[in-house]
Order: structure tokens, then sequence, then C-alpha cells
């Protein structure tokens, strides 16, 4: 602690506080930029619908690493995609137990309404910064997720296509 800082002062300097603020920050940032397309998509299903659209016919549990994200709950969030008409899944002809996702036609439309929007966003999380400010930010950031990759529940894992 710093000498006259409260112990909750202390806590709004910490880097892991400072990280969750942002994360809910940039949640609710996505949230009110995506609105106007009219796509109820989530951050998450928003990545994934990149994913998708990145690997072609890539696997669930693969797509969940591309990502970043849980393997036993990508299903959920795969569901909700497909519920709403934007991927579609079927059995893996390589692997019986997996299934392979592929973006629908609405599925490519949607992200082409919501790049424009979700790069708005982007430029907002950061409105409070110079655009040099904001780079440095987030080059530090990739760098400090990179470092710490391996510590994740989650870990990103590059997609690698099998056969």
């Amino acid at each position: 602690m710093m000498a006259g800082e409260t112990p909750l002062q202390a806590v709004y300097r910490m880097p892991g506080h400072l990280m969750r603020r942002m994360q809910q920050i940039a949640v609710s940032v996505f949230h009110d930029c995506a609105a106007p397309s009219g796509l109820d998509v989530t951050p998450v299903q928003y990545a994934l619908l990149k994913a998708a659209q990145s690997c072609p016919g890539l696997d669930q549990a693969s797509l969940a690493g591309a990502i970043a994200y849980d393997r036993t709950t990508i299903g959920g969030v795969i569901d909700r995609l497909e519920q709403k008409g934007l991927l579609k899944r079927e059995v893996s002809p390589l692997d019986r137990r997996a299934r392979i996702v592929h973006l629908t036609d609405d599925g490519h439309a949607a992200i082409a309404r919501l790049d424009p929007l979700v790069e708005q966003a982007q430029r907002d999380m950061l409105s409070g910064l110079t655009p040099e400010e904001a780079a440095t930010l987030t080059g530090l950031l990739a760098k400090a997720v990179s470092t710490a990759n391996s510590a994740s529940r989650a870990p990103l894992r590059h997609p690698v296509r099998k056969g």
C-alpha cells in the first residue's frame, strides 16, 4: 500500500481488479454498440462466429481452444447460435463422436452486420486514451495474455485442421 492509502484504494490499483473492471466495461460497450444490428449476440458468441468463419468445419473442442473458452460449456454457446440460425453442426466424417461447425448464410450475414459495430466498440472501450496509448495498452495486454496463457483454465489453442 502507498502512504495514506486505504486498503480499498489499494485494491483499485491492482491489475486483476482493473482487468475485471475493464472486462465489465468491455461487455457493456459491446452490447451497446452491437444493439443496432438487431442481433442478440454476446462477445463470446461473436468470437465463436469469427472462429467458425476463419476455420470452417472445425470441431467444437478446437473452436473452444481457438477462442480460449471452456470446452465443457462451448456446446451451450453453439446451441444458442444454432437456435438463432447462425451456425450448423454435423457429425465429423473423421470421428463420429465429434461435431464440426459451419456458419450458415445467416451467420455470414450477421458477421457482416456486426463487424463494423464491434470495431466501433473496440474504439469506444479505449476512448479515454490517445491512439498511441490505446496501441500501447493493447500491445501490453496481448503480451501479458500470451505470457500467462498456460495459467488459464481455458488456454488459447491455435486451431489445427485434422485430416
